[in-house]
């Protein structure tokens, strides 16, 4: 057994913690699923999850991207090169950054719970620091895939399709 933790949670913005005192494991569950359904071992791979607020997501976004607006979920992948091949047990993938005011208003939104909801966004931001993306169709069909498959292994309904009813999502 690997004594380092899958994902190295810090938990900036206090309301995750009182919306979701369980979000460490939720976590834990949500990247090792995303490896899993992306055919990696989850034994190998380590992330790091900032638990943001919207105020130091938009900061993030800024910075990184040139869009001084919150966003729900950011990555940063720890390679250049896509797909990564891990160097040992517990290689750092890279990082993720998830906003609670706006993850907690999409949920709203989408009449889901704020738990199913950042599960999928963490798995999301997993899915991109393994090189996944959806700019074009294809890939967006790929990546949807994976989120599925991975989604219904926790239990949790497959986000594409509410959206599919509810009509296409902007990418902020």
């Amino acid at each position: 057994m690997n004594a380092e933790p899958l994902v190295d949670l810090v938990i900036e913005e206090p309301a995750w913690t009182e919306a979701l005192p369980d979000l460490a494991i939720l976590a834990e569950r949500a990247v090792a699923a995303a490896l899993s359904a992306a055919g990696q071992d989850p034994a190998d791979w380590q992330i790091a999850l900032l638990a943001a607020s919207d105020m130091r997501i938009t900061a993030l976004n800024d910075r990184f991207r040139a869009k001084p607006t919150a966003t729900d979920v950011l990555s940063w992948p720890a390679f250049a090169t896509l797909p990564p091949v891990a160097q040992g047990p517990r290689t750092h993938l890279g990082d993720i950054a998830i906003a609670f005011q706006t993850c907690q208003r999409d949920a709203e939104s989408l009449g889901i719970g704020l738990k199913d909801h950042a599960t999928h966004l963490i798995l999301h931001g997993c899915l991109h620091l393994l090189g996944h993306d959806h700019m074009d169709p294809d890939e967006a069909a790929e990546m949807e895939g994976i989120e599925t498959r991975a989604l219904r292994g926790l239990g949790i309904a497959d986000p594409h399709r509410r959206r599919d009813a509810a009509g296409p999502r902007a990418d902020r």
